[in-house]
Parts: structure tokens; C-alpha cells; sequence
């Protein structure tokens, strides 16, 4: 049989090193700031802990080692974002956080040789951050095809007007990944836009206001681009390619945001076990009762058809096969197993779930938001559907957009 689910030595060594590096460095120095009443000093001591990540050989995971980064693949980077995203702020301290890591995918296949040395390799060594900005207020965000931002060509030059929200980490970015529209009237639709690489103190570029969210603000903000110019040399990729480069950018990334959930996922199983089994209320504790053993059941269940899920996505995205159905439905499926087993999580907490003397409020907060971003789940279920027809109507069989499994 071929089938084998343990992980190449190689794979399952970084998984580890990652996991060492979170327990015995990570975890400590934030404990040790909480115990000494400089629980908000943490921020500060993000440098010196991604400097150690560079030591202990864990930094970048999912870029090649010519960029400084382990050379990981797609299921590798899957097994290591999920041990890193239990610990707080454990994927940025690597170097391997949304949106950075998507961009970094992105200048890596589409920039030229110029653009890969003023971008990509700050992105990689942690002197730059980045923001990726598509979603607007006036057109429907799950089809680009609507954008409104308009680039028109002035001879070696490309000005810009238009106005994005929720273009996530673009408060500290050094530079955006833009797509606006150039050609209008481009038929198919999806020719009408172009990625240019804005730098943010471009004259023009503004940060209009923070878009305050269910979790508070200073992420996701509302730009506007007024007669910004920037060097027809700073088109990512082709011109009429934004569309393609678009898609091609948030098809990983979104299994990137899985991998990240299936941590989260996992710490709020445990979590809820935690408590199921120290709770005792009506003559028993939690555990021994059978509502609550459904949520767990439920719950574990869910997360072991997410991590399958996953790892067999990014296996096929790894193998260079077609992974639209495997990410639409891990996307979905997964988004879904974060937000009910979170939800479950705080039942069983109770009023200690529901506040923030526990993390569990926050995580559901979080998790709500899976369930929109890069794609929102009607969107996906949409596609799932669309690419089960056309699997049926070629080949008579489903069997491509399940996987294309030998069962």
C-alpha cells in the first residue's frame, strides 16, 4: 500500500523543533512577563524572540532555504503551522503569519528578479511587512470581477484611484498587493485586473480609518488611493493577470488559515475536556454526562475529518494536481469545525467561557470570522457544487472533485 500517514523524518523533525522551541521558549518568556505584572510587555519581546527563532532553525518554514527560510513543503508547513498557532502570537515569531505569508508565496512565483530582492527578501527576513488588499465597500468581495478601483495607464507610470476596507495588516505594511481594474471592458471578466505592488508612503495612499470588527480594531483598516503613481515596473505579474494571480495567491492561503484553525480547533477540544473533567454539577461531573460527551464526540470527530482534510490538500497542491474542490470543501469544513467546537468549548464553560478570564470569548470571536474570510462558506459551498457538476458531466463520476481517491 502506499498510503502512509506518518511523516518523512525530515517533516516530522521540524514538526518537533517547532513544537520544542514553542514549550521551552516561546511559552516561558510570556509567562515570565505575565508573573512579573508585564502581561502588556509582550509586544516587546516579540524581537528577541523571533531572533531565537532564527537560532533554533524555525524561522520561515514555508520558504526556500535561499531565502532564509526551512524549505518546507505544503503538508510539512500544514503539520508545523498547526503545533505554532497554539502558542500566542507562535506563526507571527516564525515568520510565518497571514498576510505576509501568502505574499511572500505570491512575489516568490509572480515578481521578477528586481521585485523579489526589494520585496520578497525583507518580507523573509523580517525588516518588512506587507498587506494583500482586494475587498472593497461597493462591490461584493467573493467576485473580483466587480472591482472598482480603477489604474489607468500615463506613459511609464500607473495611477490609481479607488478606496479598499479590511485590507488586513496594512496599517504596518511597507508595501500593499493591489488589484484594481485597467481594462473595463476585458472580455472575459476575469482579464480586467492587474496586482501592482504599492509601497505606503506613495503620495496619494492614505489610511482612511480602522474598520472596527467583533474583535476590536488595528487590522483590518479602509484605504483610499487617490491619484497614487506607481512604475509600470511594479505590476506583479502580467497586466489583465490579477484575477489568475489572485486566485492562485488564495488557494494556499487559504489552506494556510486551515492549518492555523486545526491548532485552534484542537486547544479548544482540549480545553473543554479540561473543564468537563474538573466541573462537577447535579450528582457528577460534566464528563460523566451525555450531553456533554456528544460535544465532545462531535467535536472530535469533526477535527479528525479537518486534519485528513488538510494534509491530503496540501498533498495534492504539493503534487502540482488540481486542488480547487479539496481546498473550497477543507476550507469550509474546516471554518465550521473551529466555530462549533469553539461554541462547545464555551457551553461547557459556562459564564467562565463567556468571559475574557478565559480565552475561549476571544477564540469565538476569531472563529467567526473564519467562516467569511477568503471566501465565505456559500461562496465555497458554491464551487464545491460547480466543480461536482463538471466532474459528472466529463468523466460520468464525482470521483474528481472527491478527491479523486481510489475508493
Amino acid at each position: 500500500m502506499a498510503i502512509d500517514f506518518n511523516f518523512p523524518e525530515e517533516v516530522e523533525n521540524a514538526r518537533l523543533q517547532v513544537r520544542r522551541f514553542m514549550h521551552e521558549v516561546v511559552r516561558p518568556r510570556f509567562r515570565e512577563l505575565r508573573e512579573q505584572g508585564q502581561g502588556g510587555a509582550w509586544r516587546g519581546a516579540l524581537g528577541e524572540l523571533r531572533q531565537q527563532a532564527r537560532e533554533w532553525g524555525v524561522w520561515l518554514p514555508h520558504m526556500p532555504e535561499e531565502y532564509g527560510g526551512m524549505g518546507l513543503g505544503p503538508t510539512a508547513v500544514a503539520a508545523v503551522s498547526a503545533d505554532a498557532v497554539k502558542t500566542r502570537m507562535g506563526p507571527y515569531i516564525i515568520n510565518c503569519q497571514a498576510p505576509d505569508e501568502g505574499n511572500m508565496h505570491t512575489l516568490l512565483h509572480f515578481g521578477t528578479e528586481e521585485q523579489k530582492e526589494k520585496w520578497l527578501r525583507p518580507l523573509c527576513e523580517g525588516t518588512m511587512h506587507s498587506a494583500f488588499s482586494m475587498t472593497e465597500p461597493d462591490s461584493a468581495g467573493s467576485d473580483p470581477t466587480q472591482v472598482k478601483t480603477r489604474a489607468v495607464r500615463d506613459g511609464d507610470e500607473w495611477v490609481i484611484n479607488g478606496t479598499k476596507w479590511f485590507a488586513s495588516g496594512a496599517g504596518r505594511a511597507h508595501f500593499i498587493i493591489l488589484i484594481a481594474c485597467t481594462e473595463p471592458d476585458a472580455d472575459p471578466p476575469q482579464a480586467r485586473n492587474t496586482a501592482f505592488i504599492v509601497p505606503t508612503d506613495t503620495p496619494g495612499f492614505k489610511i482612511v480609518r480602522d474598520v472596527e470588527t467583533m474583535g476590536g480594531g488595528g487590522g483590518h483598516p479602509e484605504c483610499s488611493y487617490t491619484d497614487v503613481r506607481v512604475p509600470h515596473a511594479n505590476i506583479l505579474g502580467t497586466e489583465g493577470g490579477g484575477h489568475l494571480l489572485g486566485q492562485v495567491r488564495l488557494g494556499p492561503a487559504r489552506l494556510a488559515h486551515c492549518m492555523r484553525w486545526l491548532g485552534q480547533i484542537e486547544h479548544a477540544l482540549e480545553l473543554m475536556i479540561d473543564r468537563a473533567q474538573k466541573r462537577y454539577a447535579h450528582g457528577s461531573l460534566l464528563s460523566e454526562k451525555q450531553g456533554i460527551q456528544w460535544m465532545i464526540a462531535e467535536s472530535n470527530m469533526e477535527l479528525y475529518a479537518a486534519k485528513l482534510m488538510v494534509l491530503h490538500a496540501a498533498y495534492k497542491i504539493e503534487q502540482k494536481l488540481d486542488f480547487r474542490a479539496e481546498v473550497s470543501m477543507a476550507k469550509h469544513h474546516v471554518a465550521n469545525t473551529l466555530w462549533r467546537t469553539v461554541d462547545r468549548a464555551l457551553q461547557v464553560h459556562g459564564a467562565l467561557g463567556y468571559s475574557n478570564d478565559s480565552p475561549i470569548a476571544q477564540m469565538l470571536i476569531g472563529a467567526r470570522w473564519s467562516r467569511i474570510a477568503d471566501g465565505s462558506d456559500e461562496v465555497h459551498k458554491m464551487r464545491v457544487a460547480e466543480l461536482a457538476m463538471r466532474s459528472y458531466n466529463e468523466t460520468g463520476s464525482v470521483n474528481h472533485s472527491t478527491g479523486d481517491l481510489p475508493l
